[in-house]
């Protein structure tokens, strides 16, 4: 599948790994449906991208608020001919916390709802909502492709940190839901592929204090560094032209290893 006249939903579309994601798609002349709920933010963004590219104020969070920007991205995509290609659910949130503090208090449920809610149900449901119009969507080519989705996990999927109980969980649910999800719609023609970054350039990442950055980027082997977000994209890229690559996690690190402190 080539981004050539097809329609991408990118939650998170508008800052760090899913507005890069969002430029290189777009590129190589893929039309760009923009989630997200800085609104000022989304239409700068349009204006520099042009008439290819669209945005949604959009809370992830919020079923009704996803499902009237999936029908806006339908309507849109019939207007512009250009059928939709897949989901990249880019939307996510990190909320670090012990899990009992030393108070002996509990991590609240209030914060563990709020990082599953946006990172795994908002996943889920963004691509839920978004796959009865890719099943029944033209397939193409020799396989009969009909569209990508295109999840994103952490490298704390697998070896998260003291105080990334409820991150770690939230992202370790979207690594293993990957497989399900192919064999699920293998029927259909459609794939599905979870990038599991470990530290990336973005809006999460600048909350974080220099010693906890630093901390990071000495564990890291090769480049000691943090990704940038066009990297990132390359891989969104691959996923979405590589007909191969399906059902499968792919770990975006410089080959680092999170150690349990730093």
């Amino acid at each position: 599948m080539k981004p050539t006249n097809r329609t991408f939903i990118i939650s998170g579309g508008v800052s760090g790994l899913g507005l890069a994601t969002a430029r290189n798609l777009h590129s190589e002349g893929a039309y760009v449906s923009l989630l997200d709920l800085n609104s000022t933010a989304g239409e700068e963004i349009v204006k520099e991208l042009g008439e290819r590219a669209q945005f949604f104020e959009t809370d992830v969070a919020d079923t009704e608020s996803i499902a009237a920007a999936v029908e806006g991205t339908v309507e849109w995509s019939k207007q512009t001919g250009a059928a939709i290609g897949g989901v990249v659910a880019g939307a996510g949130v990190g909320l670090p916390g012990l899990i009992i503090d030393k108070k002996n208090e509990p991590l609240s449920l209030s914060s563990l709802d709020f990082v599953l809610n946006i990172n795994l149900r908002g996943t889920l449901d963004l691509i839920r909502q978004t796959l009865p119009y890719l099943t029944t969507a033209t397939p193409e080519g020799l396989d009969g492709e009909r569209g990508i989705l295109i999840m994103i996990s952490s490298a704390a999927a697998f070896d998260g940190q003291m105080g990334q109980v409820a991150y770690a969980a939230s992202k370790g649910a979207v690594a293993s839901l990957t497989l399900p999800l192919a064999r699920d719609l293998s029927k259909y023609g459609i794939r599905a592929v979870t990038i599991a970054p470990s530290l990336f350039e973005s809006n999460m990442t600048k909350m974080m204090g220099p010693k906890v950055r630093q901390g990071l980027e000495r564990v890291m082997e090769f480049p000691r560094r943090a990704g940038q977000p066009e990297e990132f994209a390359r891989l969104v890229r691959e996923c979405v032209e590589n007909q191969m690559l399906n059902g499968t996690v792919l770990r975006l690190d410089g080959a680092m290893r999170m150690p349990s402190k730093l």
